[in-house]
């Protein structure tokens, strides 16, 4: 049975503490982290303890997503070899569907979906070196891969209904 008290103590938790520290000056070492990303993050992980203590399986992805994000906005600008690309966005999301799927039994396929288009992403220019001598016939293809992702979507949109 779902607990359906877990989400809102944990917002009301989170957000408690973020106001309360955002107005007590005396916190500077966290200062810099009290931001929307924070915001995400808290919301995130109110998402994550009703997906897992709550026994609500739905609520990882979007958990997971919001944590990922607010993680990925506080750290791209510190961390040197964070990489701030829209592939990073993709992975997040591709790490919820994973997570469901380990509770549900159902994502996989989207899950390694966007594990795959987030691949392709983030090691777009070292997929080109390492085509080598097709670079002239690969780079003209390549250009199209968006078609490719819109005729797979009409596809399960249209086509593939169970």
């Amino acid at each position: 049975m779902k607990n359906q008290k877990i989400f809102p103590g944990i917002i009301l938790l989170g957000f408690g503490l973020y106001f309360f520290l955002t107005q007590n000056n005396h916190v500077t070492m966290l200062k810099e982290y009290l931001t929307w990303p924070t915001l995400l993050i808290i919301v995130g992980i109110a998402f994550l303890g009703q997906g897992y203590g709550g026994k609500d399986a739905e609520s990882i992805l979007p958990g997971v997503i919001l944590v990922g994000f607010g993680l990925h906005f506080h750290i791209a600008g510190k961390l040197a070899i964070w990489p701030d690309h829209i592939g990073v966005f993709i992975l997040i999301i591709s790490l919820g569907f994973l997570l469901r799927y380990q509770k549900t039994g159902n994502g996989l396929f989207h899950g390694i979906l966007f594990l795959f288009i987030s691949i392709v992403l983030l090691f777009h220019d070292e997929v080109l070196k390492w085509m080598g001598l097709l670079e002239n016939k690969a780079a003209s293809i390549i250009n199209f891969w968006p078609f490719l992702l819109i005729a797979i979507g009409l596809y399960l949109l249209f086509i593939k209904r169970k």
